[in-house]
């Protein structure tokens, strides 16, 4: 929009993510530069840096109001464990001020430790639910429940009619729905888990049975205000592993091979 028209030069402009060659970007970008199309770049360019900076304004009130909560932990003498996200610099959609941060300082508890759980989500459990909303509900199962992700079961004369999940309209439900569906490609116990679901159980259940474990595991940190330990699954992702062995092992006899453990 300020003038430049050379291929190359705008080529160089271009996100890490695309693979085509400089080259290659600088050929298609010969050619006429209609003033219409320019005009809908001019305009789309503006309404960009609009939202920009109505952007900002929001994670700046955001800040402030994060601010004016009580502190559980002194993050200056006990600052929160290293990050365990795989992207160290913030994506496009996270807040650009230091949301995990303020979040272990206001809970005590890192919550982006739990597999799954990104800085946006965190934010979105915090804001629909608050500091101490482990205090309205007494055990995991009744947060569970009230979040619509367990088994409705609605039995009549000792019979079973349906136990399907309510129709609960929670944004918190959605976040740990969405974090059910990061553990997609985790190495981690719950990644296994949750491919495992999958493969038994369909993607829509599967996503809902983890958002429940993951529910369950979130008021557990915070009811206790221990850190997440993924270490309590040692002996569960031995048993799978076990298991998997076990599967291997009867499929190899099935077919008239025996495995071979490697040296």
């Amino acid at each position: 929009m300020a003038g430049e028209r050379n291929g190359h030069k705008l080529a160089q402009l271009k996100d890490r993510r695309i693979k085509a060659s400089g080259d290659l970007i600088a050929r298609s970008l010969a050619g006429g530069w209609r003033a219409e199309h320019l005009f809908a770049l001019r305009q789309a360019l503006a309404a960009w840096r609009h939202y920009q900076q109505l952007i900002t304004e929001c994670d700046t009130a955001t800040a402030q109001a994060l601010a004016g909560f009580e502190s559980r932990v002194d993050v200056s003498a006990n600052p929160p464990p290293p990050s365990t996200l795989r992207h160290k610099t913030p994506h496009a959609n996270e807040p650009r001020f230091e949301a995990r941060t303020e979040l272990y300082r206001i809970t005590g508890v890192e919550l982006t430790q739990v597999p799954g759980l990104q800085v946006s989500t965190a934010l979105v459990l915090f804001g629909e639910l608050g500091p101490d909303f482990v205090q309205r509900f007494p055990t995991a199962k009744c947060f569970a429940s009230w979040l619509g992700l367990c088994p409705d079961n609605r039995i009549t004369g000792g019979r079973v009619l349906s136990v399907k999940t309510r129709d609960v309209k929670s944004r918190a439900a959605e976040a740990l729905r969405l974090a059910a569906q990061a553990l997609w490609q985790s190495k981690t116990y719950l990644g296994d888990c949750f491919r495992r679901w999958k493969a038994r159980l369909g993607t829509p259940k599967a996503i809902t049975a983890m958002a429940h474990k993951l529910a369950r595991i979130l008021w557990h940190l915070l009811k206790y205000r221990e850190a997440y330990d993924p270490k309590v699954w040692a002996a569960a992702a031995e048993k799978m592993r076990w298991r998997k062995i076990k599967r291997l092992e009867h499929n190899a006899t099935a077919l008239g091979y025996k495995l071979i453990a490697a040296a």
